[in-house]
């Protein structure tokens, strides 16, 4: 008897933002990212096949950072693990958009275990987004 593989599970994630229509204008424009169900408070969006929410929220986003490699990179922050020709895609849209990066589009531990290519920007909330590819996929977990 064979075994059926498991599907790669989906995360779900639901960040506030203090605006739906400039969320709609960045996630959806920007971002290319499709729209789901919404109400007046809410947004579905499809990232990448898991299901990203944007509820309507009056609290301020803290901004705090932490040292990585050099830059002060922003935490807290999610994002997706592209394929570096979709990395460089997006980051060419981005800047197409004028969207000001936190850290610019750069190879991040260049010739060390986990390289990769990382950039690093907020949504017009204030949320930190990171965008990062790595040529071997195998490295993603590197010690």
């Amino acid at each position: 008897m064979s075994e059926t593989p498991m599907p790669i599970p989906r995360f779900h994630l639901a960040m506030p933002v203090d605006d739906l229509d400039r969320a709609r204008r960045f996630y959806g424009g920007v971002l290319g990212l499709a729209e789901g169900r919404s109400s007046d408070t809410w947004v579905d969006w499809n990232l990448h096949g898991h299901q990203f929410v944007t509820h309507l929220s009056k609290e301020p986003i803290p901004r705090i950072s932490n040292g990585v490699d050099g830059h002060d990179v922003p935490v807290p922050h999610f994002g997706l693990l592209l394929p570096v020709p979709e990395f460089h895609r997006l980051a060419g849209r981005l800047r197409e958009a004028g969207t000001e990066f936190v850290i610019e589009p750069y190879l991040r531990f260049e010739g060390q275990p986990g390289e990769q290519w990382t950039m690093f920007l907020h949504d017009p909330a204030g949320n930190a987004l990171e965008f990062k590819a790595f040529a071997d996929d195998a490295q993603v977990f590197a010690t």
